[in-house]
């Protein structure tokens, strides 16, 4: 069962109840009112002539009871029937509007013996109403009982009115309510319905979206809505925001999937460089060792040497594996989320060790230090090792890519960061290369095939930098050189 038919269903099962009640209360509210008024008139008027008979009750002296005589007003003018039975001579007296019908009212023993236990109970009144059927007709009677001096019934007077179109009102009130609420009902239930599709429309709107979503790999679709902020704008605020962040979710994941790509391309061929040269190389020596084996000659110079050629390529390409190996463990590391330890370090001398092994490194470019007066009593959060690693990389990059020029450190302080600025003069980059630059196995196409390496040394150095909670600053341009200024939160516990 839809969500929609049951809200109609609700709708119309309570507008029914509701209606039910409502109906109920009405009718017997009506029709307390109409018959309490009949009631009341009829009443009323047993009284006021029973008021004339009981003052003319006398008594013979015998104790007979006189014949008791109905009062001779004229009664053609009202719908009100009076009828006076004497119960010792069992005699009838009736208004000149019963006499016109010819028409006796009903009475019986059962209502003599009625009215017979109220006055033995001393009731107040001695009386009751009943409904009865006159010439196929609908009368109600008022009994009303009239006793002697001494307590005794002695007779009964009777006044009906007819109330048969009393009766039809409410039977045609009965069934116009009926009608009426099975009316209201089917048109509500209509309305319901309509307005229940209508609110529900955004919600299959949802559907159809969350549909299409699936079916397809359309993830820029949104759920159109212009209604109220209700709950069903909520939920629909929801999920465009869901689906937004689904879609930047399955952008990053895609972007993640293609660099993993990338990686595992780049990689494999920087790892089949080295390998290449290297299986060359043991091919050639063991072409030369079958050459000069089970023979008495001794290799000749120019074999010798070529073997070893070979072998220093072997060292070489093995230390450059070695190398990339080491790379992608750091960041094969840094992707599993590993914490490296820190402590807090003294800035100054692990700067200064850097620069003085940076000049064992080879470099055709002039190093120069510059002012590094900054670092006096800078301490760093950190971990010593990866700090060193963090400058050696852009030290070495810096001697990579100036062939000619110098390259220059030199450290600044700027609040509550230490800033370490490595630059130099050499080859360059253009603007479209920088924000790729941290990317993993990423070189600039110019430096591609002119200097070694395997483009992962800025990836490695910026995970350090994120690690130390530290930023970087890039400016460059082509064919002029390079500055790095690398930050990282310090403090300065023995300034002044």
């Amino acid at each position: 069962m839809s969500l929609r038919l049951r809200l109609t269903l609700w709708y119309s099962g309570i507008l029914a109840i509701t209606m039910l009640l409502f109906g109920i209360v009405l009718y017997f509210f009506l029709n307390y009112f109409l018959y309490d008024q009949i009631r009341q008139d009829v009443k009323r008027e047993a009284v006021n002539s029973s008021t004339r008979i009981q003052k003319s009750i006398a008594l013979s002296q015998k104790g007979l009871v006189v014949d008791l005589e109905l009062e001779s007003r004229d009664f053609y003018s009202t719908n009100t029937f009076l009828q006076l039975y004497n119960i010792a001579l069992k005699s009838f007296n009736r208004s000149q509007n019963l006499q016109y019908y010819d028409q006796t009212l009903p009475i019986g023993q059962s209502t003599i013996d009625k009215l017979q236990r109220q006055v033995d109970k001393l009731e107040d009144e001695i009386g009751y109403f009943e409904k009865t059927k006159i010439l196929n007709q609908d009368f109600l009677i008022y009994h009303l009982g009239l006793t002697d001096n001494k307590a005794h019934l002695i007779g009964i007077l009777q006044s009906a009115v007819p109330i048969g179109s009393y009766e039809r009102t409410a039977v045609m009130l009965r069934y116009t309510l009926i009608i009426w609420a099975i009316l209201t009902i089917i048109v509500a239930a209509s309305l319901g319905w309509f307005l229940a599709r209508k609110a529900l429309k955004p919600i299959e709107r949802v559907i159809d979206a969350a549909n299409q979503i699936e079916s397809g790999d359309d993830l820029e679709k949104r759920i159109h809505y212009d209604g109220p902020l209700d709950e069903i704008g909520r939920l629909t605020n929801t999920i465009n925001g869901m689906l937004a962040r689904i879609q930047i979710t399955y952008v990053e994941l895609d972007e993640a999937y293609r660099a993993q790509r990338r990686f595992v391309s780049d990689a494999s061929h920087e790892l089949r460089t080295p390998l290449t040269t290297i299986r060359g190389n043991v091919d050639l020596l063991e072409k030369m060792w079958k050459q000069t084996s089970g023979t008495k000659e001794l290799a000749t110079p120019d074999q010798v040497q070529m073997s070893l050629e070979a072998m220093h390529d072997i060292a070489g390409e093995a230390q450059r594996m070695s190398r990339l190996v080491n790379d992608l463990l750091a960041l094969a590391r840094a992707d599993a989320g590993v914490l490296m330890e820190k402590h807090s370090i003294e800035f100054k001398p692990l700067v200064h060790e850097v620069v003085r092994r940076a000049q064992l490194l080879e470099h055709t470019a002039e190093w120069q230090v510059g002012n590094l007066d900054a670092l006096e009593d800078a301490m760093v959060q950190g971990n010593r090792d990866y700090l060193q690693q963090l400058l050696f990389i852009f030290i070495e990059n810096a001697f990579k890519y100036t062939p000619m020029g110098s390259v220059t450190i030199e450290a600044i302080r700027r609040n509550s960061f230490i800033g370490v600025r490595i630059s130099d003069t050499g080859i360059g980059m253009d603007k479209e290369d920088i924000p790729h630059i941290f990317d993993r196995f990423y070189r600039a196409d110019l430096s591609r095939g002119v200097t070694t390496g395997t483009g992962l040394g800025l990836s490695i150095a910026k995970w350090i930098i994120d690690e130390h909670d530290g930023s970087v600053e890039v400016t460059t341009r082509k064919d002029e050189g390079s500055t790095f200024l690398i930050w990282l939160p310090a403090n300065f516990p023995h300034a002044i």
